[in-house]
């Protein structure tokens, strides 16, 4: 396994220097432009995600670590979209179990959003339900 230089500064580099992922081909976790095509697609018909259905589109099975690279791959997306000024789009990938985001999720987005409260519970269900209708009403008109 390839250990990434101090010059690989790009996302697919690390992934493949970790052995996660390929750099090339179809359904790679690393691919941004990829993955944010599905969300805006779940966005237009206003549904949630799971991880595990986000990876199954990418042609990969559940495991922490594909899961934890998909993380960083929804970092990448809503930090772009923030700049363009867009609603994030990772609040749409959600555990099956609840229906809410991971942990990562809450300690970045959320905290950039203003949200100090519980990750879980009817408090988290209504902040995340707010955050993904706003997803969902941007990328039904576009």
């Amino acid at each position: 396994m390839r250990a990434a230089s101090r010059n690989d500064g790009d996302l697919s580099a690390w992934l493949e220097a970790e052995g996660i992922v390929p750099v090339e081909g179809p359904g790679t976790i690393a691919d941004v432009a990829l993955v944010r095509g599905l969300l805006v697609s779940a966005a237009r018909d206003g549904r949630a995600v799971s991880y595990s259905e986000l990876l199954r589109a990418l042609d990969h099975r559940f495991t922490r670590p594909k899961m934890r690279a998909l993380c960083k791959t929804l970092d990448a997306i809503d930090a772009a979209g923030e700049a363009a000024g867009e609603p994030a789009l990772a609040v749409l990938v959600v555990r099956e179990g609840d229906r809410l985001p991971g942990q990562g999720w809450w300690t970045t987005l959320g905290d950039r959003r203003g949200y100090r409260g519980a990750w879980e519970g009817r408090e988290a269900e209504r902040f995340v339900a707010g955050e993904q209708e706003k997803a969902f009403a941007y990328w039904r008109v576009r």
